[in-house]
């Protein structure tokens, strides 16, 4: 019975957990206004034009890159810890209670509105910034710099700390090698490796959509929502009279929206602006990773040299030994329990052969080690 509560506590906290991380939203409207939303996914697909693949995208619980996916009413943003959902009038993001986003939501409740206080007359001041949103700067690119802002500032922050503890780690490696340096080195390493994939993959982003006018086209939510209907007003008015100059006008207000289509030039300047300071992010681990395969090529020199000190003395050992080995058989030879007819009467004669043998030996240990240092097998 109490196994019983116990998984059925268990399944309930479980089911907790899940209807959390699904439903933990802050919609963000265009005066800045936000509100923690108690939505499902199916929520969102009500409310929102976008379909359950772009959900999944910006499910905590999947691990999916970076990207800046554009939909036809709406721009889907995962970017390291800001996943949001960004239209013409309002952002929805995901996490707002997380310290990573904290930050985000409280600068989009600043940025966000078009102005300060509005008094009686709000809505026709609403309408009228709406209406200059689509030349002046619009809402959706607000939105998408602060994103972007908070992407690429935390991307340098992190950069900046790993090389506050980069840097010293290097040093006092090259100063001492260690077990507990090098394993210090190798987390730093391996963090490095992990930020430098991550910086990596928003660089690559923005300079997709920098290549292509297309895409950056299709950023502009606004206009093509004020393109799609002031092209439906005009055709509703002119459609039963006047075909002829209908005609005309038809083809000159359409060289006029695809003039305006193609003019990008401000979202261009802004992608430029964070992508320089992504590249700047990513020049500085790029600087952090040469100084770490200069730190490892010194590092290996010192163990090749230290490998050659090694042999170097396993040679002079090694002649040593032959040496000995010839001086200890003439002593051998001579201490055998054997009848010698001169040991009797010549005893003194068993000095000379110890002495000679001695200085032999000694002048074979100084020719091997001239001719290993001749042959450059040992240094000078």
């Amino acid at each position: 019975m109490e196994q019983s509560d116990e998984l059925g506590a268990a399944i309930e906290m479980s089911f907790k957990k899940k209807a959390a991380v699904s439903r933990n939203w802050m919609l963000v409207d265009c005066c800045g206004e936000g509100m923690i939303v108690d939505w499902d996914k199916f929520d969102i697909m009500r409310r929102l034009p976008i379909n359950g693949r772009d959900l999944r995208i910006l499910d905590p619980l999947l691990s999916y890159p970076s990207a800046i996916l554009v939909r036809e009413r709406a721009i889907v943003l995962n970017l390291e810890h800001i996943k949001a959902i960004i239209t013409t009038d309002e952002v929805l993001l995901r996490d707002p209670l997380d310290d990573n986003v904290a930050p985000i939501v409280e600068e989009l409740q600043r940025r966000l509105p078009l102005g300060s206080g509005r008094g009686e007359g709000e809505e026709e001041e609403l309408l009228e910034a709406r209406s200059s949103e689509v030349t002046d700067f619009p809402f959706e690119f607000r939105a998408l710099e602060v994103a972007l802002e908070g992407v690429c500032s935390s991307l340098d922050a992190q950069t900046r700390e790993l090389e506050i503890s980069a840097y010293p780690a290097l040093d006092e490696l090259t100063a001492k090698t260690n077990s507990t340096n090098l394993d210090r080195v190798r987390k730093m390493k391996s963090s490095m490796t992990r930020l430098t994939s991550r910086v990596q993959k928003v660089r690559d982003e923005l300079e997709q959509l920098l290549d292509d006018d297309d895409d950056m086209a299709d950023l502009y939510l606004s206009r093509k929502m004020a393109m799609s209907a002031s092209v439906s007003t005009d055709s509703l008015k002119t459609e039963s009279r006047f075909s002829t100059s209908r005609t005309s006008g038809s083809k000159g207000s359409a060289a006029t929206t695809t003039q305006e289509e193609d003019n990008v030039d401000e979202l261009e300047m802004l992608l430029e602006a964070y992508f320089m300071q992504i590249e700047s992010t990513m020049n500085k681990l790029t600087t952090l990773r040469e100084y770490i395969d200069d730190t490892e090529d010194y590092i290996n020199i010192q163990l090749d040299n230290h490998r050659n000190q090694l042999i170097q003395l396993e040679l002079f050992l090694s002649s040593g030994t032959v040496c000995l080995a010839v001086y200890s058989l003439a002593a051998a030879i001579f201490g055998m329990n054997i009848r010698y007819p001169w040991r009797e009467n010549h005893g003194f004669l068993f000095k000379w052969v110890v002495m000679v043998t001695l200085v032999v030996c000694g002048f074979l240990f100084l020719w091997m080690i001239s001719y290993a240092r001749h042959k450059g097998l040992v240094g000078s």
